[in-house]
């Protein structure tokens, strides 16, 4: 299948693969500067041609960080294929993560981010934000890119088919039809708090892996999809 490459901030590139079989799209991300980073590992059976993809942008061997919001196979499948193709990288995750899973998974030791803790790349200054449950797993968390003021939020605002690499459309309508399908959102007492509480991020770019990028007004987009959440979890304890 095809990779189309789309710089969607300054240094930073969105790798999207559709599949007409499916009828879904994956996005990865490439952070270039000093310390390049790969956000989003791919399934293990896509590293081919993500590699070759990777390749267009960048040598794959000057690879320093790999990195994900949460361990799924489409996040992280082709984990120790990219640290054998980059004998210099090295997986960055949250705490919880690598605690509980990147540890044992991960031919080499991970890094661990604590919560709120930044990674300088030389290009990106990153911050770990931890999201537990949100959209799903223990694990979970974002990061923040304060160097261009943009949010690699992995799952949320997922939606189904093709779409373009950046819009200003609506993204909410779209990720409230795809819940409604697959039902893949922890409803957790927090859910709706902890996307909320990414509003309040200094954020201009949303970046998800199942969505364009969007550039419009992120804090309402965020709000408005927490609102969701909300509404799903009330619906889960009806009163009267």
């Amino acid at each position: 299948m095809d990779i189309r490459i789309t710089e969607i901030a300054d240094g930073t590139y969105q790798l999207t693969t559709y599949d007409p079989a499916i009828d879904f799209s994956l996005n990865q991300y490439v952070l270039t500067g000093d310390e390049p980073m790969l956000f989003h590992a791919g399934t293990r059976a896509s590293f081919p041609t993500t590699s070759d993809a990777v390749g267009r942008l960048l040598p794959v061997e000057s690879l320093r960080w790999i990195g994900f919001g949460h361990v799924e196979a489409d996040e992280c499948g082709a984990l120790d294929r990219w640290l054998a193709a980059a004998p210099q990288a090295t997986v960055v995750q949250g705490a919880i993560g690598c605690l509980v899973s990147i540890t044992d998974l991960a031919d080499r030791p991970p890094r661990p981010l604590g919560a709120g803790e930044l990674l300088d790349t030389g290009g990106h200054v990153l911050e770990w934000v931890d999201t537990p449950h949100v959209p799903h797993g223990w694990d979970a968390g974002v990061l923040v890119d304060h160097s261009t003021r943009t949010l690699l939020c992995g799952d949320l605002f997922t939606r189904t088919g093709s779409y373009p690499a950046t819009t200003t459309d609506d993204i909410v309508g779209p990720a409230v039809a795809a819940e409604d399908l697959f039902a893949a959102m922890s409803l957790h007492p927090t859910t709706a708090a902890t996307i909320r509480s990414l509003a309040e991020r200094d954020v201009a770019t949303l970046a998800p892996m199942h969505a364009p990028a969007f550039t419009g007004d992120c804090p309402a987009a965020l709000r408005a999809l927490a609102a969701d959440a909300e509404r799903r979890i009330s619906a889960l304890h009806p009163t009267g």
